[in-house]
């Protein structure tokens, strides 16, 4: 069963995504939030799989409560996923920056919503990866690139399976594109993530970018591959 946290401080938005959620068979509400300080509070209390979290809430925004959630080692299986009104939101960089899995926009189709949660919290790949791939090149655009020496502590193969990462591929596809088997895929993932030490994949794809790793031309193009 998929423990879900909401955090809106629109009531009917959080009874809308809460009747649909409670709909499905695998998937509880376990609590609702209407402002960041009580999303991190109960994310401690409940320990959800999922914290859907809106960016922009009293008392805390929805940048802060992720950056508290994700710094709290108790916390370590809480995805947190942000919830946006626009499909370019200038917060949602900042939202993987602190330590989101990813980010939906709050008039998504309601199987892409059930999708993302799913996703999110077995935590194995990104939500909407070629429309997170698009935002993230926005936003590295317009930031200083990280020094690509961050990225010497990775074996030649390590950052082969992070580029692909980045680019949104998931890891049967990393498997079969580099005529590896998905377990070892993971493993080079894993390590990848451990050495660098980021959270989960959305901060991967994100010094990913930022290093110059993958840049934002051939990504884009992969988009649109994708995206056909």
């Amino acid at each position: 069963m998929i423990r879900v946290l909401l955090a809106d401080d629109q009531a009917l938005i959080r009874a809308g995504f809460r009747a649909l959620l409670q709909a499905e068979d695998d998937i509880e509400v376990v609590g609702e939030a209407a402002d960041g300080r009580e999303a991190v509070a109960l994310a401690a209390a409940h320990l959800p799989d999922v914290a859907l979290v809106d960016v922009q809430m009293p008392v805390l925004d929805g940048i802060a409560a992720t950056r508290r959630i994700t710094a709290d080692e108790r916390l370590s299986g809480v995805h947190v996923v942000m919830l946006t009104n626009y499909g370019l939101d200038e917060y949602v960089f900042d939202a993987l920056r602190a330590g989101a899995s990813g980010f939906l926009v709050k008039d998504t189709e309601p199987a892409d919503l059930l999708h993302g949660i799913r996703v999110a919290a077995r935590g194995d790949a990104l939500l909407a990866p070629a429309i997170t791939r698009r935002l993230i090149k926005e936003f590295v655009s317009r930031r200083p690139a990280a020094s690509p020496q961050a990225l010497d502590v990775l074996t030649n193969r390590e950052r082969e399976v992070t580029a692909l990462v980045a680019r949104g591929m998931s890891n049967d596809e990393i498997a079969a594109h580099m005529v590896i088997s998905p377990t070892t895929v993971k493993t080079h993932v894993s390590r990848a993530m451990t050495k660098l030490r980021t959270r989960d994949r959305a901060q991967l794809v994100v010094l990913a970018y930022e290093s110059g790793l993958v840049t934002a031309g051939n990504a884009s193009a992969e988009a649109r591959d994708s995206d056909r």
